[in-house]
């Protein structure tokens, strides 16, 4: 049923496009270029040029407008906290995941999994909890899933990064409890670019691994069609550290059977990898709006750290292909202001390969695949009296399935994944307040096959399906109290359907080195979340602070057990784990009511504007708290962090040094090891050449981790065996043309 109403979706989204074509008039649309790029660029949707500041006179930018909000506000006019990355600050922040990307962002830290692997959590919150989208609709990867999964989103190919919370994220999901991510390129032109042919190259150079990176980006267009070409690439060898790869006085606290015989110094082995991805699309576009399709390709072969037991390396080899519709029309109906459709399929599969010591060749070990329709179709509406608001609908369809290559063990039975939700988000003005509110209702279901290479948690009985509705709600208001200050309120009540593998997983896995088990009895996870805001902003100082608590009520976590098993050669099957080695821990999936609570601070002084340049001072810091009502800590959260940066500008040329301090994670969550804190210094520069032959080129280069530590991520399940990078620096040319 699902994937005829995507497929309904799209007859009428194409119908809707052949209109929009027919209205066009290729002469109008080619000489109204330039307004209609202006017009783009007021609404966020293509980069304003940077103007370069003159010795005494502050550089000014537009303030950018979110447009993964349907209303697509001015970042002052979000009563939610909203982060958006775009431009040289995009650039300048690029990392090679999207976790590494933000994690230097308020309330934001990348569960790494070695350097293959780094996924945002937000306020404590990863996997389900974040969304991550791209260009409005889902990854439809399996990077929720699992914390050694990376996402198929590469951020070098991004224009923007939007992170948002509050009523908006209803929008995409229910129970994003921490929030959405969306990464906005130019894959489906949106506009016709103002020359025939335009893009950018950007080429990255990174000591710590040996890392080199290419990427092309070609935008053009004639009459009513506009293109987009992009593809990058990227080598990376074995990643250096501060000091030893593995922690094993806490590694054998929680395995007391492992035997480390081999601890790398210096470098973490089996870390090297390789990336490729590549996409190309077009479009109609004219006066009514635009439609066009893209397709993308992506593959990624990453390592994890070993656990230096000498017994096997594992790595993860990912293949996607993707295939993507979009449209927007303006002013379809007499009551519309614009209908967006997000029409995609998603073709995913990736091997979990074992060997690679003693001269083994690599074998496949864990599989696992995902096939994905996804659509949704959001109307934007003309004001009615004061509410100004969208409503839509979104439907996905899913089969998946984890299974052992050997044909011994199916780790999650082949499951069809359905569902679809209505929602709606209306904003209004009373007085000096700017209110939202936004609602959204889901139906979902899981639908396991029944097999034979297939047991269930505990010998539990397994459903044929299960059914959830979850229901959600959230309503913020901003009050600007003056110029110079302004108060902002969310509340939000969201719902969590479980998810596949916290069912129904029963099996080895080998890239966490864990025996998962699902709970097949788990129930909808319900959050109540209160956040509040204060925002000033003065000619002497800026400053920003955000205060959250957040209630969970049945909240779905993944928790080691104690217990550990070892796997019969033959069967595959779970044996008791006797006293030889080879013991691997059991991880179970759990519920069990929740309190988050935290906060976000930020303060930036001008120190100095003149002929000398600009330089401003910048003090940050943010911490979460996770603990269970019934006593004990939620595992994995972030450390207290704090700070300061300084940023100094100077013509074209600017520079900034950042110090962070993260304190000790002492609440690591039962059968987990604490992490030590560390001190974290950087450095970036950057050089722009404006107006060279009709192009613009930026020179760049970062020092990271100059102290050179040996950093424990208290947020990444690999933590005792894969500390973050060391010392190294990175070199960087972008022309855009």
């Amino acid at each position: 049923m699902y994937k005829k109403l995507i497929l309904a979706m799209i007859s009428i989204s194409g119908t809707l496009a052949a209109e929009a074509a027919d209205q066009a008039n290729p002469a109008t649309v080619q000489t109204a270029a330039p307004a209609q790029a202006d017009e783009q660029r007021r609404a966020g949707k293509t980069k304003p040029a940077k103007p370069t500041p003159s010795p005494a006179q502050p550089m000014t930018e537009l303030e950018p407008v979110v447009v993964t909000s349907p209303l697509q506000a001015k970042l002052s006019e979000t009563a939610a906290p909203v982060t958006v990355l775009s431009d040289d600050e995009l650039i300048m922040k690029m990392g090679h995941s999207i976790g590494e990307t933000l994690k230097q962002e308020l309330g934001i830290t990348s569960q790494s999994f070695g350097p293959g692997v780094g996924t945002p959590v937000i306020r404590g919150q990863s996997g389900p909890r974040v969304r991550v989208l791209q260009n409005g609709i889902g990854s439809n990867d399996v990077s929720q899933l699992s914390p050694d999964h990376a996402t198929s989103i590469e951020p070098i190919m991004a224009d923007k990064i939007e992170v948002l919370r509050g009523p908006a994220t209803l929008l995409y999901g229910s129970g994003a409890m921490g929030g959405v991510v969306n990464v906005i390129d130019n894959r489906i032109p949106g506009y016709m670019p103002s020359k025939l042919l335009g893009g950018a190259v950007e080429q990255r150079y990174d000591s710590v691994a040996d890392e080199s990176s290419t990427a092309l980006k070609a935008d053009g267009g004639k009459g009513i069609l506009a293109f987009h070409f992009d593809g990058m690439t990227r080598d990376r060898g074995s990643m250096s550290i501060g000091g030893a790869g593995i922690d094993a006085n806490a590694a054998q606290a929680l395995d007391p059977s492992l035997a480390v015989i081999q601890n790398p110094h210096g470098f973490l082995p089996n870390t090297y990898a390789h990336t490729f991805n590549g996409s190309t699309g077009f479009s109609l576009v004219g006066d009514p709006g635009f439609a066009g399709v893209s397709v993308n390709h992506m593959e990624n072969n990453y390592g994890i750290a070993p656990d230096g037991s000498g017994v096997s390396n594992t790595r993860i080899d990912i293949k996607q292909s993707k295939y993507d519709f979009k449209s927007e029309l303006k002013q379809p109906f007499s009551f519309a202001e614009t209908l967006r459709t997000r029409l995609g399929y998603t073709d995913y599969r990736h091997a979990e390969l074992d060997g690679g010591l003693n001269n083994q060749p690599f074998k496949p070990g864990t599989g696992f695949t995902n096939k994905t329709y996804e659509g949704r179709v959001e109307l934007t509406h003309n004001p009615i009296g004061p509410f100004k608001g969208a409503v839509g609908f979104q439907a996905v369809s899913s089969e998946f399935a984890a299974f052992d290559f050997t044909g011994a063990q199916t780790i999650v039975p082949t499951s069809q994944i359905n569902g679809f939700g209505v929602f709606g988000m209306e904003s209004f003005n009373s007085g000096p307040l700017l209110n939202q509110f936004g609602a959204r209702v889901e139906q979902s279901s899981i639908d396991p096959a029944s097999g034979t290479n297939y047991s269930s948690p505990n010998g539990l009985p397994i459903n044929s399906s299960y059914n959830y509705t979850p229901i959600s709600a959230s309503a913020s208001s901003l009050w600007k109290m003056d110029a110079s200050n302004s108060l902002n309120l969310a509340l939000t009540r969201s719902e969590r359907a479980p998810q596949v593998q916290e069912l129904l997983s029963h099996g080895f896995h080998d890239a966490t080195r864990s025996f998962e088990e699902g709970s097949p009895n788990l129930t909808t996870e319900t959050s109540y979340n209160l956040d509040l805001g204060y925002k000033f902003k003065a000619d002497w100082m800026r400053a920003e602070f955000d205060l959250f608590h957040n209630w969970a009520t049945n909240y779905i976590y993944q928790q080691r057990t104690g217990q550990f098993v070892q796997q019969d050669p033959v069967t595959g099957l779970a044996l008791t784990c006797g006293s030889s080695a080879n013991c691997t821990p059991v991880v179970q999936s759990r519920q069990g009511d929740a309190i988050f609570k935290g906060y976000e601070a930020k303060l930036v002084f001008p120190v100095m504007e003149s002929h000398s340049g600009l330089l401003d001072l910048t003090l940050f810091s943010d911490y979460t708290r996770g603990e269970f009502v019934s006593g004990g800590d939620v595992p994995r959260m972030p450390p207290l962090r704090f700070g300061l940066q300084w940023d100094y500008t100077l013509h074209a040329w600017s520079a900034n040094v950042r110090f962070t301090r993260g304190e000790a994670q002492t609440h690591p969550g039962a059968n987990d090891t604490a992490t030590d804190g560390y001190n974290l210094l950087t450095l970036g520069t950057q050089y722009q050449i404006k107006d060279f032959h009709d192009t613009k080129i930026m020179l760049f280069a970062k020092a990271n981790n100059l102290l050179n530590e040996n950093i424990r991520n208290s947020v990444s399940y690999l933590r005792n065996f894969a500390p973050e990078p060391g010392r190294g620096g990175e070199l960087g040319i972008r022309i855009d043309y």
